[in-house]
Order: structure tokens, then sequence, then C-alpha cells
């Protein structure tokens, strides 16, 4: 898939129509209103065979330690998502802003935690050079866009979590465990740029 076919897939409200919204929340009751707003950059890296960006939480974090997830976090008063996703993964894992060209949104994701994060997605030209912050990020990883394009590869698991049965997506990774949030937004993005 070309950076152009990307660009247009995301800048068309059919496609952007397919992603469901069944997969954007694991709030199970917030309301959008009450959440706290945040970003993520989901950066598509376009080697020869284009891979989607991901980082493995640092496990010394007092939440989501340990975790996959995009780089982001909390909109900060008179920021932009896309300034916060930006500003976020520059912190994070070092990645220059001028490199990343923003292509769209994905649908808001609600999650369990009380955040609405809006997915912001970046079209990155390689090389990088990351200098990932080892507070925040044990490594920076990529997963194959066309692993994300296969449409055999996420599973639905089920899994009790404060008391409560929970279903939510994993995306297969031979090192890194993918679920939650961020599985849901690959979801999305996969709906979105699948034909």
């Amino acid at each position: 898939m070309t950076a152009a076919e990307i660009a247009a897939r995301l800048a068309d409200p059919q496609a952007l129509a397919r992603a469901a919204p069944g997969a954007s929340s694991d709030a199970h009751g917030l309301a959008p209103e009450r959440a706290i707003p945040a970003a993520v950059l989901v950066p598509i890296v376009l080697h020869p065979q284009p891979s989607v960006l991901l980082t493995l939480r640092s496990a010394r974090l007092n939440a989501h330690a340990g975790q996959v997830s995009f780089p982001g976090g909390r909109i900060e008063a008179g920021e932009t998502p896309e300034a916060a996703a930006l500003r976020e993964a520059a912190e994070e894992v070092g990645l220059d802003p001028r490199l990343a060209e923003l292509v769209g949104r994905l649908p808001d994701h609600l999650t369990g935690t009380g955040y609405r994060v809006i997915p912001v997605v970046g079209l990155v030209r390689p090389p990088l050079s990351l200098a990932p912050d080892p507070a925040e990020v044990e490594e920076p990883f990529e997963l194959p866009l066309s692993v994300v394009l296969d449409p055999r590869a996420p599973e639905r698991r089920r899994a009790a979590w404060r008391g409560v049965m929970r279903e939510f997506w994993v995306w297969p990774h031979e090192r890194h465990y993918i679920w939650g949030a961020t599985a849901a937004m690959l979801v999305n993005l996969a709906r979105v740029l699948r034909d």
C-alpha cells in the first residue's frame, strides 16, 4: 500500500465509516464528555513494506506499565490532538515532528481508564533515528502493515477484569502482547485501509 493510497483512504468518508463503533470503546458506560482528552500518533513507516510503529511502555510506569501502545498522552490546554500526538511522539521516542506527514484521524476511542483517545495517523519516511525516553518506553518496535491488513490476524478474546467479563482484540506478534485500546485502534486502522 502506497502513501497516496493510505492518505486517500483516511480522507474518504466511506472508508472511515468502516471503522466499527464497537471496536472504538472499552469504556463500558463512560460518557464521552466526561472522559479526559488524549491523542496518540499512529505512525506508518513507509518502508518498501510499510509498518506501524508501536512502543513497549516502561515497566516502571504507574499506569499501563509494560503494555504496547502508540506514542501519546493527554492533550494540554490550547493544544490540538495533532499537536499533542506529535509532541508526545517526540517526548517518548524522539520522533522529529517534522518527519510525520499527518494524513487524518481514526475514530475516537473511549478507554476503560477514563480517556477519550484521538488517533492521529502520520506517514513517516525512513530511515528513522529514534531516541526513546527510558523512563517511558522500553523499546519502539514495528508491526508490518501486511499483518494489520490481514483480516485473519486479529483475535477476539475474553477475560475477567475487575469482576466483569470483557471482550478485547489481540494482534499477533512474536515478542509482544498487543491488546486493549491499541489493538482496537489497529482494528479500526485495518478497516479503513482494507478494500
